[in-house]
């Protein structure tokens, strides 16, 4: 069973920039991806990255690209969102998932998730 555990999310001002982690445990038999999603009230979950665990080959959603990254520590199984530029609609739930094989921008297709964590950006 893969366990996943988000850290790092808080109260930032507009601007700045804040470093999400996922540790990953639980047993891996064949390769994976790993993927970071947002969920604001009332909205469906929405995805931001992914990345395939072994290659590091990653996708960004638009509002991501050019001010988020993610990234992995193959050696502490953990997962990462840099983020970056932060502005008041980066603001929500965050949630790290799961899935066996490559990376996929639909929430349906990943099998395990954290709890989330949140950020919140005031302006």
């Amino acid at each position: 069973q893969v366990q996943l555990a988000e850290s790092g999310g808080g109260l930032v001002q507009a601007g700045e920039s804040l470093k999400l982690a996922c540790a990953r445990s639980g047993p891996i038999y064949r390769p994976y991806a790993m993927a970071w999603f947002r969920q604001t009230p009332g909205n469906e979950r929405e995805w931001v990255a992914a990345i395939n665990w072994n290659s590091g080959y990653s996708e960004y959603a638009g509002s991501a690209k050019g001010r988020f990254t993610i990234s992995r520590d193959n050696a502490k199984n953990i997962l990462y969102l840099e983020m970056t530029t932060l502005r008041s609609e980066d603001t929500a739930v965050y949630y790290c998932a799961f899935k066996w094989g490559t990376l996929d921008i639909n929430k349906s297709e990943y099998s395990y998730w954290g709890r989330g964590t949140q950020v919140t950006v005031s302006t």
